[in-house]
């Protein structure tokens, strides 16, 4: 017999176009795991899976274990399926997150509860979702909350490229310059943390270049199994700290 109460193999629940690119939010069934997972792609690029989280939720967690402050402000870069913004807000001592994602239809799908987390994230009085380019609001004077200009973080967490060299969009390039990551490094308080998410193992040119402009930075590799792969996948969450 049939179980019918299965999930379909394959449904696409949107797709948009955006300035870079058409945007999917897919949710298959994968037979060999027995589990639905929802996938977010830009064109034929997969930007983040339900069955990959690890190195995101380490993203929010080494980010927030550096931070000193017990009534921590808080940016993360990207939205993407909420798992570094949902780990931000476990946190009791976190008093604000600004999220930050220049993709209009991620952030309907989380205020429409087209996403799992949407409701955890919408119904934080903590947290609120913002549209707009977070590198060009990392570069401006203004900074990142709109309603107030010039204010200063205690973490800034980002996790919108594939790795510093693995750009989504040219764009972002500027980002990772020296003179880029000085300019993000002004939104922070003093004794702030700076995390970045990457697909790719630990690069020492990368740590080397954030030590040039923080007072100290290091890389933290993320393991984890991949039953696609057969094997382990490392990633990379890098930690810089401006001086107190």
């Amino acid at each position: 017999m049939v179980d019918t109460s299965m999930s379909p193999i394959f449904e696409e629940l949107d797709y948009r176009p955006t300035p870079i690119g058409a945007l999917s939010l897919r949710r298959r069934h994968d037979l060999r795991l027995g589990e639905d997972v929802l996938e977010i792609k830009l064109g034929e690029a997969f930007l983040m899976s339900s069955r990959f989280t690890a190195s995101e939720v380490a993203l929010a967690r080494l980010g927030l274990a550096d931070v000193a402050a017990q009534a921590a402000d808080v940016v993360v870069g990207g939205l993407g399926l909420g798992y570094t913004a949902a780990a931000v807000l476990e946190a009791d001592r976190v008093a604000s997150l600004l999220v930050v994602d220049m993709l209009e239809p991620v952030i309907d799908w989380h205020r429409d509860g087209l996403l799992p987390l949407g409701p955890t994230l919408t119904g934080d009085e903590r947290c609120r979702l913002l549209l707009g380019d977070f590198f060009a609001l990392a570069a401006s004077a203004e900074g990142f909350d709109p309603e107030r200009p010039g204010r200063r973080m205690d973490a800034i967490l980002v996790d919108i490229d594939h790795a510093p060299d693995d750009l989504l969009d040219s764009g972002s390039a500027g980002f990772y310059t020296p003179d880029g990551l000085a300019a993000m490094a002004r939104h922070l308080k003093p004794d702030g943390v700076f995390g970045l998410w990457s697909n790719e193992p630990p690069d020492p040119a990368f740590t080397a270049r954030l030590d040039s402009v923080f007072s100290s930075a290091r890389a933290e590799a993320v393991d984890f199994d991949n039953p696609y792969l057969g094997g382990t996948v490392t990633q990379t969450v890098y930690l810089a700290r401006v001086a107190g």
